[in-house]
């Protein structure tokens, strides 16, 4: 494609001025939510809010006709807003198709007696998982669990969990097929193929196998999707008299349940988004009490896994990017523990997985992914050593106790997804699998940076940029940039075949790695998290400003993007610098932050106190809130062109956040421009579950984008 120059960026054309204008003569009129005040007051406080009657009071369930009828409004608006650029979505999504291989396979990892492998085949949706001899190469491949077919007439299919058994025999699996995460276990005997009677509901996540084959571990969640209990069931017998193990209290706690990697302890950790406790059980004796590695104390994060007769920690006592530590295994206590790496302000330790004869440690190093081996007895301390100067590597598969070879996932902006077997012997990083582009792609065609934008209070940002070259010859270009910023959670450099279609057609693409995660360790999470919030929003408006600086965009020449927290940031900068974005799509956007925080009767409210202060109980963590919440701030200006979506059934961020931002939006604004809402009303806090449905809405977005850009054509 030519490349889309300076004089262009600053004006739109007439046609695409009338695509975006809430005017346009193929559009109705906007969809109109009547306001019907309440008022909220906290701290002597008084907040109105205009649109609360649009959460169902019967939520989950919506079965309000009201709601109902204004949100497939919403829907028909959209469809008759994207009609004039059908074609183009239609050809978008024909490109995303044509990178995704239609026949695809995992690389086989061992698992004892058994290889396994998942595969695509051609025309389906979901994947087919098989399993072989792992003793005889000549051996035949199993079908042992058959998505598509469990996914058959449902709207959303999703595998929450796969869980094979000591002895190999028994698959226990769970399924959701409405987007609540609410999960459905069942049990199949892989040597008769038949599913067992074993049927229980609202679970969550893989469940534990104990080692005597015949109990299975799992998580329920309650009215509010809280993972609170672990339930061990005894296969055959009514799940209504299965045996409560654990049982979680604090209702801002989530239960997590896990198997160390020597397979010989049951895990159940419970943790907020700042404290950690973990109990342990053997795996051959659930029926002892469980056992405290370390009680609970405000901040303390911590886990755990095991091998040999020692248990391996990573613990941030003390030490904000935390360290890693051994305790004996017949007393882990904290006493007892002695320390293998020290606290350091460079590594930031992200995880700690312990083999028979070595650990491995993912950790980050100057902002980096780097996997380091530690031997046990210290004479080895490794670090492996990728292709690239930036990238995303972290562990694979590896089920083994004591492998030879470790499975690595890697990629880069600019690189594949690629599967390395590292040779633990010869340090020999193997390729073994390198992501199929049917249509073509070649990596020389394409370049990728790492910029460090300056913060308004001193602070560096790292930027990871892609685009295909020769766009810097021309650029200013217009410019993409996606953010996050919440939880912790490192947005890496990682490789996408979606974002071709948007570099190919003269864009670059940019991740703002933004305080409110972690990639440049902990320090940087809790940089951008409760009084630190606006650091995030002004990280991100400052990365942008960046990018105009150094000649890479033109003001309002940025489209933003950014899902559920992100979509919180989405938001925020909307309110804050309208005038830097040409088009801003929010997916499920946490916008409704104060309200949905004073609701301690919402599923994730609890737990997320630490992550954003608890307005109900202090006025300072209510007026900071108010401060930044997209919804509070939505103000008489013009706001760029608007693409929003959430999910009927999403547990995460419920529906009238966004519902709800998007009518104010449209009341308040002062301009004409678009704002589309989309709900799927058969699905989650994900979106579409099928891989090519899915790529859909990634064409639709970018269909938006392109609009906003003058480049619908």
């Amino acid at each position: 494609m030519l490349p889309y120059a300076s004089r262009q960026l600053q004006e739109i054309s007439s046609m695409t001025k009338t695509i975006l204008s809430q005017k346009a003569d193929h559009l109705p009129t906007p969809p109109h939510a009547p306001q019907h005040p309440t008022l909220v007051t906290h701290h002597d406080i008084a907040v109105t809010d205009e649109y609360a009657w649009l959460r169902d009071s019967g939520y989950p369930k919506v079965e309000t006709p009201e709601i109902l009828d204004y949100l497939k409004a919403e829907n028909a608006y959209y469809e008759a807003a994207m009609a004039p650029v059908a074609d183009l979505t239609d050809t978008i999504f024909k490109e995303l198709k044509g990178r995704v291989a239609e026949e695809d396979e995992s690389v086989p990892s061992r698992d004892g007696d058994w290889l396994y492998q998942w595969r695509f085949a051609a025309g389906t949706q979901y994947r087919r998982w098989y399993r072989k001899s792992a003793k005889d190469d000549a051996a035949d491949w199993h079908l042992i669990l058959d998505e598509p077919a469990l996914a058959e007439g449902h709207e959303y299919f999703r595998l929450g969990g796969l869980s094979i058994s000591p002895d190999g025999r028994l698959l226990a699996y769970s399924t959701d097929t409405d987007g609540s995460e609410r999960f459905t276990l069942k049990v199949r005997d892989l040597e008769t193929g038949k599913t067992l009677p074993d049927h229980i509901e609202q679970t969550i996540g893989s469940p534990v196998w104990a080692a005597d084959n015949t109990r299975l571990l799992y998580r329920i969640v309650n009215d509010n999707w809280r993972p609170y209990r672990v339930m061990a069931h005894h296969l055959g017998d009514d799940p209504a008299q299965d045996l409560l193990i654990y049982e979680e209290k604090d209702g801002g706690f989530f239960v997590h349940l896990d198997k160390t990697q020597s397979r010989q302890w049951i895990v159940i950790a419970s943790g907020s988004h700042e404290t950690s406790e973990v109990h342990i059980l053997p795996a051959d004796a659930i029926e002892t009490p469980l056992r405290v590695i370390a009680k609970r104390e405000s901040g303390h994060e911590y886990d755990v896994d095991h091998a040999g007769d020692r248990f391996f920690i990573r613990s941030n006592k003390n030490a904000p990017n935390f360290r890693i530590l051994s305790a004996p295994e017949n007393d882990p206590s904290p006493e007892n523990w002695r320390e293998i790496l020290p606290k350091s302000d460079r590594d930031y330790y992200r995880a700690v997985t312990a083999f028979t004869s070595f650990l491995v440690v993912e950790q980050r190093r100057d902002g980096l992914d780097q996997i380091r081996i530690l031997s046990h007895d210290g004479t080895r301390d490794d670090f492996i050593t990728f292709p690239e100067s930036t990238y995303r590597a972290e562990l694979g598969g590896n089920a083994e106790p004591d492998p030879t070879q470790l499975r690595i996932s890697y990629d880069s902006m600019i690189t594949p997804a690629t599967v390395f077997d590292y040779d633990l012997a010869s340090g020999e990083l193997i390729t073994r699998k390198v992501q199929k582009i049917p249509s073509g792609y070649n990596k020389a065609d394409y370049a990728t940076e790492r910029l460090m934008a300056l913060s308004r209070d001193g602070q560096h940002i790292p930027l990871s940029i892609v685009y295909k070259k020769g766009f810097k010859d021309t650029a200013p270009g217009p410019v993409h940039l996606y953010g996050y910023g919440a939880y912790g959670m490192g947005m890496r450099p990682s490789f996408s075949t979606t974002r071709l279609s948007l570099l190919d057609r003269g864009f670059a693409f940019a991740i703002a790695h933004i305080r409110g995660g972690d990639e440049l360790g902990r320090p940087w999470y809790e940089g951008g998290k409760k009084f630190a919030r606006h650091n995030t929003f002004n990280d991100f408006i400052d990365a942008a400003d960046y990018l105009v600086e150094k000649g890479y965009a033109t003001p309002g020449g940025i489209s933003a993007s950014g899902g559920s927290a992100g979509g919180k940031l989405m938001g925020a900068i909307a309110n804050q610098r309208p005038d830097l974005w040409r088009a801003i799509i929010a997916h499920v956007p946490f916008v409704d932050v104060l309200h949905t925080m004073l609701d301690d009767s919402l599923p994730l409210t609890p737990i997320e106190w630490p992550e954003w202060g608890n307005p109900k109980a202090d006025a300072e963590v209510f007026r900071y809130i108010a401060s930044y919440s997209p919804y509070e701030n939505v103000r008489a200006q013009d706001y760029p062109p608007m693409m929003v979506t959430c999910g009927l059934n999403d547990p995460r961020v419920t529906y009238w956040e966004p519902a709800k931002w998007v009518a104010r939006l449209r009341a308040r604004k002062t301009d004409d421009n678009l704002i589309l809402f989309k709900t799927n009303m058969g699905a989650g806090h994900g979106g579409k579950s099928g891989r090519f449905d899915a790529l859909y809405e990634v064409a639709e977005e970018y269909s938006f984008i392109l609009m906003a850009f003058g480049m619908a054509k």
